[in-house]
């Protein structure tokens, strides 16, 4: 007898939202590096050039599930009013590559990003973080916000962005969240506890001189060996964690900038998200501690799979 597939569920971005908060997503992720997962596994995603800008393909399988996500990179998107990234995940059951769950792409890696800097910043940021400077006003930005705050008391938000009132909003987003926030300019990291970099930059944001000795950075904005948010005098002086080691070679311009001017060797990364997860690593005394990561397809597989779980269960948020 034929079995039948399970209908194929089709889970939007609200439904996103409301299924999995920052901190379950986080906690995925945790679960998946203490299971076993390995990243460094993971295959490499593929990039493809478009007249609107690039496809990124994604595919990933562990823990029962195998996914796909099909993303879309175009830079002119937010001047009409679009979303920069763009696409879908399909996710497939891992014995038998049914699928069972349609995702909105955007959505799934608005959440997953700062869920993996969340598992990182639990690691590396100091329990009395009060400040955060945020470089970005977008997606990620906002997504990066709600996630610090799960993890962390902050009591000040400090937002620079290239348009004044894109960072007006997230400062008063931020405010009604809890914190005190306001506009301010990269000179305000100097007094930062934690400095998160949610752009589309291609060069350096801030000077990493400024950056003081206790703070905590995590670059999220780029995946290319050319393209960085932060400085070879920060990569110097700080602690340098990623999540595999063979992605951020691949696609870390942070780290493969520093590593081609000889400014560090290869061997100045730290440890992993999975070394740091598994106490195999730990934060550095004495020196900034800098997580980049590149985004990877396990943590949209991770994500996504907790996703469908939370709503094949029932389980989600409070509302």
């Amino acid at each position: 007898m034929n079995a039948h597939p399970p209908e194929l569920l089709h889970l939007g971005a609200a439904d996103i939202a409301r299924l999995l908060p920052p901190e379950a997503a986080a906690d995925a992720i945790v679960a998946a590096l203490r299971g076993g997962l390995d990243p460094e596994e993971c295959p490499p995603r593929t990039q493809v050039p478009v007249p609107a800008g690039q496809l990124l393909l994604m595919p990933a399988a562990a823990g029962g599930h195998a996914g796909v996500k099909i993303a879309g990179v175009a830079p002119a998107n937010p001047a009409r009013g679009l979303p920069r990234i763009t696409g879908g995940y399909l996710l497939l059951d891992g014995r038998t590559l049914v699928p069972l769950a349609l995702l909105d792409g955007a959505a799934l890696t608005a959440l997953r990003t700062p869920a993996v800097s969340a598992v990182a910043l639990r690691h590396l940021a100091a329990h009395d973080t009060r400040h955060a400077v945020i470089f970005g006003a977008g997606p990620q930005a906002y997504g990066h916000l709600e996630a610090v705050l799960a993890e962390r008391p902050l009591t000040r938000v400090t937002v620079v962005s290239r348009r004044t009132e894109s960072a007006e909003a997230l400062a008063a987003h931020a405010r009604a969240l809890g914190p005190d926030a306001r506009a301010g300019t990269p000179g305000d990291v100097a007094g930062a506890d934690l400095v998160l970099c949610c752009t589309t930059a291609r060069e350096p944001l801030f000077d990493g001189r400024l950056v003081p000795d206790h703070a905590t950075v995590i670059a999220v904005g780029s995946h290319e060996p050319h393209v960085r948010e932060t400085d070879t005098v920060l990569v110097r002086r700080s602690a340098v964690y990623v999540e595999a080691r063979t992605a951020a070679r691949r696609e870390a311009g942070d780290i493969v900038v520093p590593e081609t001017e000889g400014a560090v060797g290869r061997d100045h990364t730290r440890g992993t998200l999975a070394e740091l997860v598994t106490g195999r690593s730990g934060p550095t005394a004495g020196c900034p501690q800098l997580f980049k990561s590149v985004g990877m397809a396990w943590e949209d597989l991770v994500v996504a799979a907790a996703v469908h779980s939370a709503a094949t269960t029932g389980r989600g948020r409070e509302t």
